[in-house]
């Protein structure tokens, strides 16, 4: 997959590292050349220099042949120029804003763009954990997902996960195995143990 990546911060050139190791075609763009020292030393994607709302500068840097863009610098005013330019002028079908103000993360994603917020994504995490909720909640876009963990009921050991009946609007995610290992109850069926937990997702808005 080609991939743009607009911000050469730590999330940027982590995320340029990660999809680099598993043969993605990365290009990486940064205002600043110094920042591409982020950038592990098995990265083998590009890099290019620039302003990263400029036409030209994106030309420069692949994204006419790119299949998505993520658009994750420090401002979020640039990454919604750069979401909206890969979408409007460029017509890149996958686009992800990352946007630090909640309220604009509200915005932006009624408006149709795809955003992540690790402000909310944060606080809805620790406010759980202080708290010991049973559910944690996350927030991709303007959609909020719930997630709680429950023991897996004496009825249900030996049984398969593709044979529980799930409550209406609720879904096995995944099950957590002896409270250390998560295995995702989407990749195949697992048979339950009476040590397992299950973890039960719910989209709530």
């Amino acid at each position: 997959m080609n991939i743009l990546i607009v911000g050469c911060g730590r999330v940027g050139a982590a995320l340029a590292g990660v999809l680099s190791r598993e043969g993605h075609d990365v290009s990486i763009v940064d205002r600043q050349e110094n920042a591409f020292n982020l950038l592990p030393e098995d990265y083998t994607g590009y890099t290019t220099v620039g302003v990263p709302i400029d036409q030209d500068v994106l030309r420069r840097a692949g994204i006419e042949n790119c299949e998505a863009v993520a658009a994750v610098s420090q401002d979020d005013n640039v990454n919604i120029m750069v979401c909206q330019l890969a979408e409007e002028i460029f017509k890149v079908k996958k686009v992800i804003a990352r946007i630090y103000d909640p309220a604009r993360e509200s915005v932006f994603s009624h408006f149709g763009l795809d955003t992540i917020c690790p402000t909310n994504i944060t606080v809805d995490s620790m406010h759980s954990a202080l708290l010991e909720q049973e559910a944690q909640h996350l927030s991709f876009g303007c959609n909020a997902v719930s997630f709680r963990k429950i023991p897996v009921p004496q009825h249900l050991v030996g049984i398969s996960t593709d044979q529980v009946d799930e409550p209406e609007g609720e879904e096995i995610f995944a099950v957590l195995r002896g409270g250390r290992r998560l295995a995702f109850a989407s990749q195949q069926p697992l048979t339950l143990a009476a040590d397992d937990q299950l973890v039960i997702a719910k989209l709530t808005d």
